[in-house]
């Protein structure tokens, strides 16, 4: 995985992709400036792999996600899933590519109907896709809750009836019921107590081998992302400013940002010494972000370069590449 370029082997492949969100004001609501959600973001995800995407509330993390399932229209930019152009397709093609492209959300209370029974949640999606006969749905929506760990007599409850991971098991088992090879998941176990999260974050990495399942994760969250990724991105202000392999951002990341947010995360002895990078100020607001490099207000190693010049990423060891002017030019 690369963050320029691609291969046959790609899933997914991302180009210069820009989100932008009017700004309007006033009676006649006049646009009078625009949210720099997602800003020129690029990236590949190898079949069978997962790939996260990184960073703090804001960084343009789930934007990106629906933009790659087309939930929304990007200003500028391409996705291209299984070397077709998302973009460039109608209603009843991309209709079609559905089937391929799903979603497990981050909520596991907000997102399953309360008024409907595990079976029709799962037989929904069965029918708005026509992936079995009808009278084939029954035995699909027993087999998807046990490809998930819960048993079939589960499918006549509510989703009250069940805990928080056991609904999101049913969320997953509900993407995974059109048998897609790209899902996204958004934040799918920050709602769930510690000592579930370790089990979906095990389930995904079992039914990723058995099923050769692609990934994109959005999280926040380094010790979910470490476990589970091949590969991460990280985003900050809309743009990615690191990506490479999971052990190489971990054990030898290169942008001042990065470094902050692993020296965030909590480890087993908290008397063991450490670094910790603290950050000064707040995120610049995306409606006007800061000239040069975004991140120049907040880094402890600004140089001038940094205030005046805009960053690219750029390759620092095979498949890693980081965007700053000090420390991926060295």
């Amino acid at each position: 995985m690369v963050a320029s370029g691609s291969t046959n082997n790609d899933l997914v492949v991302v180009r210069d992709l820009v989100k932008h969100f009017p700004v309007k004001k006033g009676v006649f609501s006049r646009v009078t400036g625009h949210v720099r959600a997602v800003d020129g973001v690029d990236f590949s995800i190898p079949r069978g792999t997962t790939l996260s995407l990184v960073g703090e509330s804001g960084s343009g993390k789930t934007t990106t996600g629906r933009l790659v399932l087309r939930l929304i229209e990007p200003t500028s930019g391409a996705v291209h899933f299984d070397g077709v152009a998302i973009a460039r397709l109608g209603r009843r093609s991309l209709r079609a590519l559905r089937k391929r492209m799903q979603l497990i959300f981050q909520d596991p209370y907000g997102s399953l109907n309360p008024r409907m029974t595990v079976r029709s949640v799962l037989a929904e999606a069965l029918a708005a896709h026509r992936v079995v006969p009808k009278g084939a749905r029954r035995n699909r929506v027993a087999e998807l809750l046990e490809l998930v760990g819960l048993s079939a007599e589960a499918a006549d409850r509510y989703p009250h009836e069940f805990s928080g991971g056991q609904r999101q098991r049913i969320g997953i088992a509900r993407a995974l019921a059109v048998e897609p090879d790209l899902i996204v998941a958004d934040e799918p176990v920050s709602a769930l107590d510690v000592s579930i999260q370790a089990q979906i974050l095990n389930l995904m990495n079992d039914l990723q081998e058995r099923l050769g399942l692609t990934y994109l994760i959005i999280a926040h969250n380094l010790a979910v992302v470490r476990h589970i990724s091949d590969y991460v991105a990280v985003m900050y202000l809309g743009r990615i400013v690191e990506i490479g392999p999971v052990d190489e951002i971990f054990k030898r990341p290169v942008h001042p940002y990065t470094k902050a947010l692993l020296s965030s995360v909590p480890v087993p002895v908290p008397s063991a010494p450490r670094a910790r990078a603290v950050l000064a100020g707040d995120v610049p607001s995306p409606i006007n972000p800061p000239p040069g490099c975004h991140f120049h207000p907040r880094c402890p190693d600004c140089i001038d370069v940094c205030r005046h010049q805009d960053t690219r990423l750029a390759e620092v060891s095979p498949g890693h590449k980081a965007a700053c002017h000090v420390h991926a030019a060295t």
